[in-house]
């Protein structure tokens, strides 16, 4: 892209929204042009506020003194010349709009689940309800997930990305090198047990995530329930016997650390699966392969765009044990979908995240 392109927001009041907006402030592609930050539809001019306002750690940051949040009307996106439009909202409020939007020719780069599932059965979970049933399952087989290091190809063209869980992105980039490859015993199965900070339950107060709870504490939640589950079973090409995923929230702020325990069909040396892991992520910036017997950490990723991979190979050779770390704020959320509006607009995919 010669110019900067037009791209608005909506929705910049959470955790992942005001990591959004920091990185599209900054972005060297942005050429100092702000992005468009929306409020909600039906908002009045009273409700409007401003960016600094909401996340004071963005003062200073791009071409204004304050960014204004503008009421949101699909007019003033049109007037606007809006050609990205990110949706950083509940998953009911972006499956109502990324249609409106797409019918009036931008394009989608949507945060939240209402888009990510192709299968009917796991995107129950999210309880989504479509005016337009038609129109919504045509626009749900365009949808392309926003995975860069499996689907680049397919983001570059798409009109509706939709960016991939936190949970499910560490979770994916550990297990798709081997899975594609044939190389593991699914009959054995795939335990995932993955660890999130506090942030990865959203900026609204429950009883689960104030300080009482969470600090000092380590709980499991969801088993045999959590909605990325589906993601998992639909990347991978899995079945729900084929493997057991388990989240826990840790007591920290952000960061996620998954430990993956699996079988493989046939022993392998260790510079085997070292090799099919770099082989694999050849070519892909964002994504880093720990040498054995490093594994990572989750304070190495922290406000980082980046995910960390490593393993230790059993000395049967067989018995494989995988440790994806990542923040899940960025390479789980907003780092993600600045990745895949990078493709989309011709740029290195790395631009503005390193």
């Amino acid at each position: 892209m010669s110019r900067p392109p037009k791209i608005a927001i909506a929705g910049v009041s959470g955790y992942a929204g005001g990591e959004l907006a920091r990185l599209l402030l900054r972005h060297p592609g942005m050429e100092g042009t702000a992005p468009m930050f929306l409020g909600r539809a039906g908002e009045s001019g009273d409700a409007v506020n401003t960016l600094e306002s909401l996340h004071p750690n963005l003062v200073g940051i791009g071409t204004d003194a304050i960014h204004p949040i503008q009421p949101f009307h699909w007019d003033r996106l049109a007037d606007a010349g809006t050609e990205i439009l990110f949706l950083a909202l509940p998953h009911e409020q972006s499956r109502e709009w990324a249609p409106e939007a797409i019918a009036r020719g931008m394009r989608v780069i949507d945060l939240s689940g209402a888009w990510r599932l192709q299968d009917e059965q796991n995107r129950a979970v999210y309880k989504l309800h479509d005016a337009d049933p038609e129109a919504a399952a045509r626009l749900q087989e365009e949808a392309v997930y926003g995975n860069p290091e499996l689907y680049r190809d397919a983001i570059r063209a798409a009109r509706l990305v939709a960016n991939p869980g936190c949970y499910s992105t560490s979770a994916i980039l550990a297990l798709a090198p081997l899975v594609r490859a044939g190389v593991v015993d699914l009959e054995t199965g795939i335990i995932c047990d993955a660890k999130s900070g506090v942030s990865g339950a959203g900026k609204a107060p429950t009883a689960k995530t104030h300080f009482m709870y969470a600090a000092d504490n380590l709980s499991a939640y969801s088993v045999f329930g959590h909605r990325h589950t589906g993601e998992l079973l639909e990347q991978l090409c899995l079945n729900p016997e084929q493997i057991q995923f388990t989240p826990h929230l840790l007591p920290i702020p952000r960061g996620i650390l998954a430990t993956i325990y699996l079988r493989l069909k046939s022993p392998a040396k260790t510079e085997e699966i070292e090799s099919l892991f770099r082989e694999f992520y050849k070519g892909s910036p964002l994504v880093r392969l720990h040498a054995t017997p490093q594994l990572p950490q989750i304070q190495h990723v922290v406000s980082t765009n980046f995910c960390d991979l490593g393993f230790a190979l059993g000395p049967d050779g067989k018995r494989l044990i995988v440790v994806s770390c990542l923040d899940n704020l960025l390479k789980g959320a907003a780092g993600q979908a600045v990745q895949n509006m990078n493709l989309m607009c011709g740029w290195k995919e790395e631009e503005g995240l390193l």
